[in-house]
C-alpha cells in the first residue's frame, strides 16, 4: 500500500482523487488537508481514517478538533501544517490540489523529501518553474501532471521521454516542433470584446464542458487559464514558449498533442472527465478501468479547431507576454488574475476588469530576472497591494 497526501482533498480534485482511490485501491489516505470546509473534511476522516490532516484556516482547524476528538487523528493548522504534511517522509505520493500560490511552499517541500507529486497546482510552475524543475532533477523525483491538457502531453510523449518518465525532459533528444495546448474557449467563445463587458459571474461560470471550481472556471472563461497552461508547460517540457501554440478545440475531445519535427502529431483524446487525468497520474504507467464515458469516434463524426482571438481574450495575450518577459513577471501575472477574479466572484468589478487590473500589475512591476522563493512571495504580495488600489 502506498501512502498519499493529499492537499486539497475537499476541492473537485481532492475529491476525485479519494474517490478513483475507493475504486482501485492501491493507497493508504495518510493525510489529508483543507482551506476550510471541514464539514466535508470530517466525512473525510472518518472515512478514510488519516493519520494527520491540516486545515489552513487555524479557527476552523480548533472546531475541527473538537469535532474528531473521539479519533486519534491529529490536526494541524496553516502553512506549518502543509509544509509539514507534504514533507513527512512517510509519504509516497502527494497530491498538490490546492488553489492559488500557497501551493509553492507545500510543493517545494514535498520534493526536497524525495516524494513525488501529482500536480494540480499550475501556480507553482508559473511562479517557481525556475525553482522546481532543477529541484526535481536534483531529488529524482517524478513530478506527475494532472491537469488535462499536461497530462495528456505526458501521454503523447510516453515512449519518447524515457522509461520512467522522469523531468525536466529532454526536448531536443525527443525533436519537438511544438506542443499543441488545447482549449475549448469557455463559455464565451466567439464574443466580442464589448459582449464581454456585460458579462457577469454567473454568466461566467457555465463551463460548456468541464465541471470544474469556481476559480478555475472564471479562468477558462477569460481564457487566462489557457496562459497558465502555457507557462507550466514549458517548465514541464522543457520547451521554449513559441514553441507552445494554443489550438481553440470547442468540445474538449482532443486535450492536447504533441508536433514532431518530422510533422507526425501525436494526439490524446477522450471524453472531457477529470477523472481520467487524476487516475494516469495515480496509477502512472498503468491504465486502469475508469468509470468515465467512452469516447464513440462515430458519434462525434467530426472535430473543429479555431485560432484563438487574442484581441478580445486580452488575458491571453497578455499571459504569453508574461511568459516571453519571465523572471517575477508570471508571478504579477498569475497573483494580480487572483485577486481579480475575487473581486469579480464578488460582484466589485466587471468581467473585463479583470483584464485591466492584470495589465495595470503588470505594466507597473519592475522585473526581477531570476527571483528566489521570498522574492516570488514578495513579488505576489505587491501585486495584491497594488491590484486593491484599482478596486473601491
Amino acid at each position: 500500500m502506498r501512502k498519499i497526501c493529499i492537499l486539497g482533498s475537499t476541492g473537485s480534485i481532492g475529491t476525485q482523487t479519494l474517490d478513483i482511490i475507493k475504486r482501485h485501491g492501491g493507497f493508504e489516505v495518510y493525510s489529508l488537508a483543507a482551506g476550510s470546509n471541514i464539514d466535508l473534511l470530517e466525512k473525510q476522516i472518518r472515512e478514510f481514517e488519516p493519520r494527520r490532516v491540516c486545515v489552513f484556516d487555524e479557527e476552523r482547524a480548533n472546531e475541527l478538533k473538537v469535532r474528531i476528538a473521539d479519533t486519534s487523528v491529529a490536526v494541524l493548522a496553516g502553512m506549518d501544517g502543509l509544509i509539514a504534511l507534504a514533507s513527512d517522509p512517510g509519504n509516497d505520493l502527494v497530491v498538490t490540489a490546492i488553489v492559488g500560490m500557497i501551493g509553492i511552499r507545500p510543493t517545494i517541500a514535498a520534493i526536497e523529501a524525495g516524494c513525488d507529486v501529482a500536480l494540480a497546482n499550475k501556480e507553482t510552475l508559473v511562479a517557481a518553474g525556475h525553482i522546481i524543475m532543477p529541484l526535481v532533477a536534483e531529488k529524482k523525483v517524478r513530478l506527475l501532471p494532472i491537469d488535462s491538457e499536461h497530462s495528456a502531453i505526458f501521454q503523447c510523449l510516453q515512449g519518447h521521454n524515457g522509461p520512467d518518465g522522469s523531468y525536466p525532459v529532454d526536448a531536443g533528444r525527443m525533436e519537438i516542433d511544438k506542443i499543441l495546448l488545447t482549449a475549448s474557449g469557455g463559455p464565451f467563445r466567439g464574443m466580442s470584446y464589448e459582449e464581454l463587458k456585460g458579462k457577469t459571474a454567473a454568466d461566467a461560470l457555465k463551463h460548456p464542458n468541464w465541471s470544474m471550481g469556481r476559480k478555475i472556471t472564471i479562468d477558462s472563461a477569460s481564457m487566462v487559464n489557457k496562459a497558465l497552461e502555457v507557462m507550466e508547460a514549458r517548465w514541464l517540457f522543457g520547451v521554449e514558449p513559441d514553441n507552445i501554440e494554443v489550438v481553440i478545440q470547442p468540445r474538449s475531445i482532443i486535450h492536447s498533442a504533441v508536433q514532431f519535427r518530422d510533422g507526425a502529431i501525436i494526439a490524446q483524446m477522450g471524453c472531457p472527465d477529470m477523472r481520467l487525468p487524476i487516475q494516469y497520474a495515480l496509477y502512472y504507467p498503468d491504465r486502469m478501468e475508469c468509470p468515465a464515458e467512452k469516447l464513440d469516434l462515430f458519434e462525434l463524426a467530426c472535430i473543429d479547431f479555431e485560432r484563438p482571438d487574442y484581441n478580445t481574450f486580452k488575458g491571453l495575450a497578455l499571459g504569453l507576454e508574461a511568459i516571453r518577459t519571465g523572471g517575477s513577471m508570471c508571478t504579477v501575472f498569475n497573483a494580480a488574475n487572483e485577486y481579480a477574479v475575487a473581486r469579480f466572484l464578488e460582484g466589485r468589478i466587471g468581467f473585463t476588469g479583470i483584464y485591466d487590473i492584470i495589465e495595470a500589475c503588470m505594466r507597473a512591476h519592475k522585473n526581477i530576472a531570476c527571483p528566489d522563493l521570498t522574492e516570488i512571495l514578495e513579488t505576489e504580495a505587491w501585486a495584491y497591494e497594488y491590484a486593491s488600489k484599482m478596486v473601491l
